[in-house]
């Protein structure tokens, strides 16, 4: 490929934003495919719960990495770097440009800057931290990290028991600090990155989350997590919406409390990730109330501007 020949417009914002309708409406217009980014609508069998485009969204848009994988593989945001780094060179020799959109900000930063090579963890080590952290919650992940590691504890979204799980497992599998793994060398692409952020007020988001989730119980969410919850100890279906639905199913509480704490969790999700995208001032901000042809028009604007640039 042409050094900055090609670009990857790359629509992010946190979950109920409205970015799925937003990338069908550019790969539309720009004729080219969508390259999901979205960690868990990877995943076969549970596409209510990930919201994850449905036949006819992808009947409009040709999709990549959406159900490719059943939910006993373990896939990483290092696998899907180099999985998506080899799509997109053979996309690019007949797109000039390609669409990639999600909310899970590690697997969107590893196409875009590259990950460490950091070594598999055994799935005794991911079923013994993940059952720990259910166990003894979040309190137990965060004093496990600073045990294990100070100096990431210092850097890390204390909040987020991903990123503290995902340090605990490699502390464990390593022996060593997952900080002493990571050598924070960005990786040169061969292709233009143009990131295109879709926000809306926080009430308003937070509404759409709300009723969101209503419609998935509507849509049938339930037994959707009936169906998997004998795999209930599997890494991907350690998420928002399927873990209060399996207590419920234990009896830790009932169908309304468990429709609300999805809520609840789905909610604080989308403020993590937007702490995460804000800290990113590369990120081109757009009204998602914007009717489409608007924001279409700006991000055309976006993209000559960045062309005339690398000149």
């Amino acid at each position: 490929m042409e050094q900055c020949s090609k670009t990857l417009l790359l629509i992010l914002g946190p979950t109920g934003v409205g970015k799925t309708e937003l990338s069908l409406r550019v790969a539309e217009h720009y004729g080219c495919p969508i390259l999901n980014c979205d960690s868990r609508q990877i995943y076969r069998s549970i596409p209510i719960g990930t919201a994850a485009p449905t036949e006819k969204e992808q009947a409009r848009v040709k999709h990549y990495f959406v159900a490719t994988r059943d939910l006993d593989q373990d896939y990483n945001a290092g696998q899907y770097e180099r999985d998506a780094i080899a799509l997109m060179e053979e996309l690019f020799r007949t797109c000039d440009t390609l669409v990639m959109t999600g909310g899970s900000m590690l697997y969107a930063d590893a196409v875009c800057y590259g990950l460490d090579d950091l070594p598999a963890v055994p799935e005794t080590i991911r079923r013994q931290v993940h059952q720990a952290y259910e166990t003894k919650g979040l309190a137990w992940l965060q004093s496990e990290v600073q045990r294990l590691d100070p100096d990431y504890w210092n850097e890390v979204d204390q909040q987020n028991p991903a990123r503290l799980t995902h340090c605990v497992e490699l502390c464990l599998t390593t022996g060593k600090p997952y900080s002493s793994l990571r050598t924070a060398t960005t990786k040169i692409r061969p292709f233009r990155i143009l990131k295109i952020g879709l926000e809306r007020p926080r009430e308003e988001l937070y509404d759409r989350i709300n009723r969101r989730v209503e419609q998935m119980i509507t849509d049938g969410l339930v037994d959707e997590a009936r169906k998997v919850y004998h795999l209930r100890h599997l890494n991907s279906l350690q998420t928002v919406g399927y873990r209060e639905l399996f207590a419920c199913f234990d009896g830790e509480y009932d169908l309304a409390r468990a429709i609300e704490l999805i809520q609840q969790n789905t909610r604080h999700y989308a403020k993590r990730q937007m702490t995460w995208f804000r800290r990113d001032k590369t990120i081109h901000w757009l009204n998602a109330d914007n009717d489409y042809e608007e924001n279409i028009h700006l991000i055309d604007d976006l993209l000559r501007a960045d062309s005339v640039q690398e000149k």
